[in-house]
């Protein structure tokens, strides 16, 4: 989220722009999940343009910020860093994974049977969520995202998720007093990260999966 509709546009735009270029350098197809995820961080800022633009309420771009913000993202982070992780860690990242889905069912059966409503204060935009027992929900959601990537065994990952832990909490706190939404710089820096992290993965023999014609060994 960001504070207006062109913010969010921007923001957006630029995060995407991050997340091209991150699956454009992957080497290995199993990082493909986790280096496009700025593309999913940056169509979500761009959807919440459309929520700013309509002003708020319970539209298509709501519910669609919505199911990418709670159920997607709950099972595609730590899908991600299990894929991409080395085979003697991929056993302990099971336990987020599911943790990830378990939380992902219940999110969107939520979604699909209760209102989902967004309302614009001041610099902020509210989201409404039928959800009966929010605090375990959260507690799921944060074990499946920040804990796979403090589990995933990798120092750049690790860092991400203290990123994504501490942004997030700043961030929260901010748009509490409704003084002006962060999260879109939080997005930019896991995107930052993230590409960092892409850059300097090795490549795995053999290459991203080339075949060599026939005749032409």
């Amino acid at each position: 989220m960001c504070w207006s509709a062109t913010a969010d546009l921007v923001a957006g735009a630029g995060v995407a722009t991050v997340g091209v270029a991150c699956v454009a350098r992957v080497r290995d197809i199993r990082d493909l999940p986790l280096a496009a995820l700025p593309l999913l961080l940056g169509a979500h800022q761009i959807v919440e343009s459309v929520v700013w633009a309509s002003g708020g309420g319970g539209g298509p771009a709501t519910v669609v910020w919505a199911v990418i913000a709670l159920p997607l993202l709950a099972v595609w982070v730590p899908a991600g860093v299990l894929c991409a992780a080395a085979p003697p860690v991929r056993r302990r990242l099971a336990v987020p994974l599911a943790v990830g889905v378990v939380t992902a069912a219940v999110l969107a059966y939520a979604l699909a049977t209760g209102p989902v409503t967004a309302e614009l204060h001041g610099r902020t935009v509210g989201y409404a969520f039928g959800l009966s027992h929010p605090v375990p929900l959260v507690i799921g959601y944060l074990l499946a995202t920040v804990g796979s990537l403090l589990l995933s065994g990798d120092r750049r990952l690790s860092l991400l998720g203290v990123l994504v832990a501490g942004g997030a909490v700043a961030c929260w706190a901010v748009w509490r007093l409704e003084f002006v939404s962060t999260w879109c710089a939080l997005a930019a820096g896991c995107s930052v990260v993230l590409f960092g992290w892409v850059h300097a993965r090795p490549t795995p023999s053999g290459g991203l999966h080339r075949t060599t014609p026939h005749g032409l060994d």
